[in-house]
């Protein structure tokens, strides 16, 4: 069904079943797929393709030359009814692709709002990609990962699968991160080191100053206590204090298919 309100250019590729909302622009030599659903406000640019059982929240743009929707770069992938879900006011830049999920990471790949995916990145299988991330150009996400809300992911680095990014970190360029980063971590290097804390992210979120410092105390404890790394959370959620420093204990303590990185002592 596409919307009377809706564009669609004459040279643009709209397949029977497809859903075009109000106001949405399907722009020149651009492709939309069967079971694809464009929200009221999408704009895709031109020689974009949208296909699989994809969902494109309201005013989202896609720039040309993404592919959002195709099916897993996973061996494993056969043919299975699997779907993509991306949320609300995202701008998708060149080149950038997004694939749909898995039966075996449960079926779904999804992308909050507000986000932003600069050129030719990538976005895999079974993936939960949170509200306001930047992924940087040419960063890659793996399959099944989960990067949590306002997270920033340089240019040129990747993702490993299965690794969870906590809420506000910020990953260097040219980085990569094969293990889980606490929230609000500083994460750089060609084989991604804990550096430190987002402080700039924390500042330019008006964080307050006795925040910051209880963040900072925490991440002394988790890089010079005594015991393991999940025995010093464990330490630091028996203290109370600070909602940012408990945001820190619940990931430590929450379900992990990886290691964590830890800071240098």
């Amino acid at each position: 069904m596409i919307d009377q309100s809706a564009r669609v250019h004459p040279s643009a590729i709209v397949e029977d079943g497809a859903t075009i909302g109000a106001g949405a622009v399907v722009g020149p030599f651009s492709v939309v797929g069967a079971e694809v659903a464009l929200g009221p406000g999408v704009e895709l640019r031109s020689h974009v393709v949208v296909t699989g059982r994809t969902e494109i929240g309201d005013e989202t743009v896609i720039f040309p030359g993404a592919v959002i929707g195709e099916i897993p770069q996973d061996l494993k992938f056969k043919g299975e009814a699997t779907r993509l879900v991306v949320g609300r006011r995202n701008r998708i830049r060149e080149g950038v692709t997004m694939n749909t999920g898995t039966d075996g990471g449960g079926g779904l790949t999804s992308v909050g709002d507000d986000c932003l995916f600069m050129t030719g990145a990538h976005v895999a299988h079974d993936a939960r990609v949170g509200d306001r991330v930047i992924v940087a150009n040419q960063g890659a996400i793996a399959g099944h990962c989960i990067i949590e809300d306002d997270v920033i992911i340089g240019g040129l680095s990747g993702i490993h699968q299965w690794v969870r990014i906590g809420k506000g970190a910020i990953i260097g360029a040219v980085t990569m991160v094969a293990n889980d980063v606490i929230p609000y971590g500083l994460v750089q290097g060609p084989r991604g080191a804990l550096d430190g804390l987002n402080l700039v992210g924390l500042k330019r979120k008006g964080v307050s100053r006795e925040d910051i410092t209880a963040l900072r105390a925490a991440f002394q404890m988790l890089a010079q206590g005594e015991g393991t790394f999940q025995d010093r959370a464990r330490r630091l959620g028996d203290e109370g204090g600070s909602a940012y420093v408990q945001e820190i204990v619940a990931f430590v303590l929450g379900a992990s298919d990886r290691h964590f990185l830890t800071p240098e002592r």
